[in-house]
Order: structure tokens, then C-alpha cells, then sequence
């Protein structure tokens, strides 16, 4: 009796083992405010966004997904709204496999998103907070560039245009120095190949190299891997292709 009793108990162990598995990832939370609509939760995936999952909001503003997710990456959770407005609104993920928590509100969707559960994501806030800064410190140095261009100023077109030049670069700088520091985190190649694709390779190079061998082999690691690659042949063609124009023009 007792064996059988113990052989039991190992099934249930089993069987609620396996529903807890049923997916890696699991997102709940609450949108206020949301009355009716459809929320998806997706991700991009060759250069298409997809959907993961789906679910239609009829008066409970409560959602819950269930889905696999092998490996730290980005989804979205986008809401397909039932008002006025012909855009739906979308809020960007740094999903880890667990459980994680979303709440906003329905008025201010995307900006008063709060995310928890996924280390990944409090990374990308931290360095999403940091970057506004640098974007509204870019727009007013392009409004007051357009204003000396209206006024033919040369001395002062340069100076601004110097100004954006530079920013740029404290831009680009903090981005790796950030990445560098994160090493141990899938957000660091995923800052590198979407925020910073077009820095000079040597930077690239500097942020994977430093990776640790885990987010080497994540899928952002192995993306920065393949662009980095890609980048050194498309510049090494180029230099060929110099190299032997300059031969023929002295022949």
C-alpha cells in the first residue's frame, strides 16, 4: 500500500512538474482603463514580427501569457485598441524564461509601462533612462541648427553642427562603455547591434570580446558575432576594390 501510495505521489510530482513547464516564459499583469480589445504578445523573428500568442479583452483588464522562450530576448506586448485611434500601441520586452509582471494603464500605454522579473529589463531601463537624455539634449541642437541655417550664420552652423557631431559620439561611447560594463548580460550585444550597428567596427569588436562565454553564445551574442564578421569583409572588399583601382589608374 505504502509503495503504491509513493508511486502516486511521484505521478502528481511529475504531472504538475510538467504543467509548470508547459511554457519557459509567463508575462501577467494589467493594462488599466482596457475595456475591449486585443492584446498580442510578440516577437521578431527574421526580420518579421510574429505572434507568440494572443488574447481578447472583453471587461477584464488582466492578461496572462504562457509561452516557450529558451533565452533571454526581446517580445513586445502590443494592444490593438477598440477607439477612435487608427495605431495600436506596443511596449518592448527584455523577456528572461520565468515569470514576469507587466501593469500600465490604457491612457499612457507605453510610458507608464512597469516591468519586473527579468534582470535584462532593468538593464535596458537603466540605459533607455540615460539615453533620453542624450536624445532631447540631439533635438534641441537640431532646432537651433535650423534656426542659424535660416539666418545664414557660418560661424554659428559650424559650432552646432560640431555640437551634434559630438554628442553623437558621447552617444556611442557611453553605449559600449555601458555594454562593456554589462558584459554578463544578453542586453550588451543587443545594444550593439541595434543602437550602435553603424560604429566603427573596432568598437563592436571591443564589446564582444569582452562578453562573457554564455552571452558569446546567446542569440545576441551570436548575432554581434555575425555582423562583426560581415562589417570586416564588406570593409576589406573596399579596400581591395581601392587597392586595384589606384594599380589601374597607375598603369
Amino acid at each position: 500500500m505504502r509503495t503504491k501510495l509513493a508511486l502516486l505521489s511521484l505521478i502528481v510530482l511529475f504531472l504538475v512538474t510538467a504543467c509548470s513547464k508547459e511554457g519557459d516564459f509567463k508575462l501577467t499583469g494589467k493594462i488599466n482603463g482596457l475595456k475591449k480589445g486585443t492584446i498580442y504578445l510578440q516577437k521578431i523573428e527574421d526580420t518579421t514580427l510574429v505572434n507568440l500568442d494572443s488574447l481578447v479583452v472583453d471587461g477584464n483588464s488582466e492578461f496572462e501569457f504562457i509561452t516557450d522562450l529558451k533565452e533571454p530576448q526581446i517580445v513586445y506586448l502590443t494592444l490593438d485598441k477598440v477607439d477612435a485611434y487608427d495605431y495600436d500601441d506596443r511596449i518592448m520586452i527584455f523577456a528572461e524564461p520565468g515569470e514576469m509582471t507587466l501593469n500600465t494603464s490604457l491612457k499612457n500605454f507605453e510610458s507608464q509601462a512597469a516591468i519586473t522579473g527579468s534582470e535584462n529589463q532593468l538593464k535596458l531601463d537603466e540605459y533607455t533612462k540615460i539615453i533620453r537624455r542624450f536624445n532631447d539634449q540631439n533635438l534641441d541642437l537640431i532646432k537651433k541648427t535650423f534656426e542659424v541655417r535660416k539666418e545664414a550664420n557660418e560661424d554659428s552652423i559650424i559650432y552646432y553642427d560640431n555640437q551634434l557631431q559630438n554628442l553623437t559620439k558621447r552617444k556611442y561611447l557611453y553605449t559600449v562603455n555601458f555594454a562593456i560594463n554589462n558584459k554578463d548580460y544578453e542586453v550588451a550585444p543587443y545594444l550593439a547591434v541595434s543602437e550602435i550597428f553603424d560604429a566603427n567596427v573596432k568598437y563592436l569588436d571591443t564589446i564582444y570580446n569582452s562578453l562573457k562565454p554564455k552571452i558569446k553564445k546567446s542569440k545576441y551574442g551570436n548575432a554581434l558575432k555575425g555582423y562583426i564578421k560581415e562589417r570586416k569583409n564588406a570593409e576589406s572588399q573596399t579596400t581591395n576594390t581601392v587597392t586595384d583601382t589606384t594599380y589601374s589608374e597607375d598603369d
